[in-house]
């Protein structure tokens, strides 16, 4: 069957006999795991067992960042923020970078141990001081040096199978305000944004498989937030930077996307605009008013951009934590539980 355009969610540890029915749907084609479907490894192995009994293609997704963005934790190593590695570069640059390296391995490879496709991860956002909902998740301030260790981040991601799904384009660092709960305005005009935010997606956007756009209206130089502007998604994305994979909305389910209307209006503008995934989290009645908009538009994703995103499923749970290269990594790069 092939992979939808609807990326939703489930509610709890297992699937109910409705969820069963919803991943059966032909125009769903991924789903996100949050905290609340985690409660133990073996659980969530399951979980995703369970899901790929009704839908094998389907494409199985997590935020697991690190630092405040991890959703998978009892049993997984804790993440350090991404901070961390900009913060080790100004001391030794060498370090720092075969860190981000061990982190991007480490965080990918414990994903794919049960099962899951991707992470959501990196954040390719500029830490600029402004905006506290990006802060640490940045890798540092100056764009340069963000994409010297993000790229070690994807080269570790990639190593360990995954593909990697840069975020949140073309960068929500400027911004005060937070898209979860409000539609941020960035005021600055097009050189700056090229200059500065842009840099990490212009130099890596051949290096992903994914890209994930802001729900931030950028005044200068469009009218529609990027997720829903053709310009950003077609003119930039697609052709000057040459991006080629698979382009996720955000959820659509944030206060940053109600601007643009009902759940299938945001859905719609989202597709026409270049989107190839839309992402419904935490509101199953959007979920559905969007598969029943996506019945008439009666369109799947182009599938050859999803093949990309499918992990490499290298090793399961217990021999990748029976493996050496793993326990050196999980103690140099692990959190420790009272830091």
């Amino acid at each position: 069957m092939a992979i939808g355009a609807l990326m939703l969610d489930v509610e709890g540890l297992t699937l109910t006999a409705e969820e069963k029915v919803l991943l059966a749907h032909p125009h769903v084609g991924g789903l996100i795991l949050f905290a609340r479907n985690f409660q133990s490894v073996v659980q969530v192995t399951a979980l995703v067992q369970e899901i790929r009994a009704v839908r094998p293609e389907i494409l199985i997704a997590v935020d697991q960042e690190g630092g405040r963005v991890q959703r998978f934790r009892d049993g997984f190593v804790r993440l350090p923020s991404m901070k961390v590695f900009g913060d080790l570069y100004a001391e030794n640059p060498g370090e720092a970078r075969q860190q981000a390296f061990q982190c991007g391995w480490l965080m990918a490879s414990e994903v794919l141990a049960v099962g899951v496709d991707i992470s959501f991860a990196p954040i390719l956002d500029v830490d600029c001081g402004i905006s506290q909902v990006i802060g640490d998740r940045a890798f540092h301030a100056d764009p340069r040096i963000a994409v010297t260790l993000l790229r070690e981040f994807i080269r570790g991601m990639h190593e360990a199978g995954m593909a990697a799904t840069g975020k949140h384009f073309p960068g929500h660092g400027s911004v005060a305000a937070d898209s979860h709960v409000a539609l941020p305005v960035d005021d600055r005009p097009w050189a700056d944004i090229e200059a500065h935010d842009l840099v990490p997606f212009a130099e890596l956007s051949r290096e992903l498989q994914g890209i994930m756009p802001a729900h931030v209206i950028y005044s200068k130089v469009d009218p529609d937030p990027a997720g829903f502007s053709s310009f950003w998604l077609q003119d930039i994305l697609r052709d000057r930077l040459g991006f080629d994979g698979v382009i996720f909305s955000d959820d659509l389910s944030m206060e940053g996307a109600v601007a643009t209307g009902s759940f299938s209006d945001r859905a719609n503008a989202a597709l026409d605009a270049g989107c190839d995934m839309v992402l419904v989290c935490n509101h199953r009645a959007g979920a559905l008013e969007v598969l029943a908009a996506l019945e008439k538009r009666g369109q799947f994703p182009e599938q050859r951009r999803f093949e990309a995103m499918k992990g490499k499923f290298r090793q399961d749970w217990q021999s990748l934590h029976n493996d050496d290269n793993w326990k050196m990594v999980a103690a140099r790069v692990g959190v420790s539980a009272t830091a």
